[in-house]
């Protein structure tokens, strides 16, 4: 399949991930916690996730979105298994140990760049304030596809978006059909599809999957609570349900640091100290 990366090139994209990404308009908000969201892009492979031994996602599937979580800071072990191991004693990747500071808001996202290569992009989610009846749509190219064009209403509203780049649009909040198509083509490669932006919230549409393996799909996040005079902290609309919770967000980001690896990793076993 697609060639890995070592170990150590692996867990240093997890740490840059949670250790060099800044937050956007953190000091906006008095809230100093990180606040995650983690999304798994990679088309057809499912994993299980252990931090500190226990474990924290288990069957974590493409497509799915955990959190968004506020999260200490601190410093975490993460191990990553083949789904459905009985136990993290024979980790296919790992552990790895990672770190997350304070005043962050930004869903880490694992996915296929431009030529089918797996990745890993931290997104920092824009909560600055959005004026009275407009709300903020974010379009986010993860897709291992060439530029597209994203399409609002029958009319082009982003011209030739790169992977792993994003657009936001300030918006009239309500109902709108969004499109994506190749960059200069009217045909849609995915959608049309029924969208709503809401007053005060940032809207975020993910391209993720390949074109070239006809898997091609839409996640959308929903971060909220930047209204002109806010009254709460951006959180977003996906939940983590369970007394680990904390730690499976946690899980989530060195499991976006290891996946940066590409699947073709599932088959390496870790060096022991």
């Amino acid at each position: 399949m697609r060639k890995s990366l070592p170990l150590a090139a692996t867990a240093a994209l997890g740490l840059a991930i949670v250790g060099t990404a800044a937050p956007a308009h953190a000091d906006e908000h008095e809230d100093s916690a990180a606040h995650l969201s983690v999304l798994h892009a990679v088309p057809d492979l499912p994993v299980d996730v252990y931090v500190d031994g226990d474990l924290t996602l288990d069957d974590f599937m493409p497509g799915d979105l955990a959190g968004p979580l506020e999260l200490p800071a601190g410093d975490y072990e993460v191990a990553i298994t083949a789904a459905d191991a009985e136990d993290d004693s024979d980790p296919v990747l790992g552990p790895v140990s990672v770190s997350l500071d304070e005043g962050m808001n930004y869903t880490a996202a694992a996915h296929l760049d431009a030529d089918g290569e797996p990745t890993v992009t931290p997104f920092v989610n824009d909560t600055s304030d959005i004026a009275a009846g407009e709300g903020r749509l974010t379009v986010r190219h993860t897709a291992a596809a060439p530029e597209v064009d994203i399409w609002a209403d029958g009319e082009v509203a982003v011209e030739a978006l790169a992977n792993p780049d994003e657009a936001t649009l300030d918006l009239p909040a309500g109902s709108l059909e969004a499109a994506v198509s190749l960059a200069g083509e009217s045909d849609p490669v995915l959608g049309p599809q029924a969208l709503d932006v809401a007053e005060g919230s940032n809207t975020i549409v993910y391209a993720w999957g390949s074109a070239e393996d006809g898997t091609l799909d839409l996640a959308t996040q929903v971060v909220d609570g930047m209204h002109s005079a806010p009254d709460g902290v951006p959180t977003g609309n996906v939940q983590v349900p369970g007394q680990q919770s904390q730690l499976a967000l946690i899980a989530g980001v060195g499991l976006l640091g290891l996946m940066g690896a590409g699947a073709a990793v599932l088959g390496i076993r870790r060096a022991r100290a």
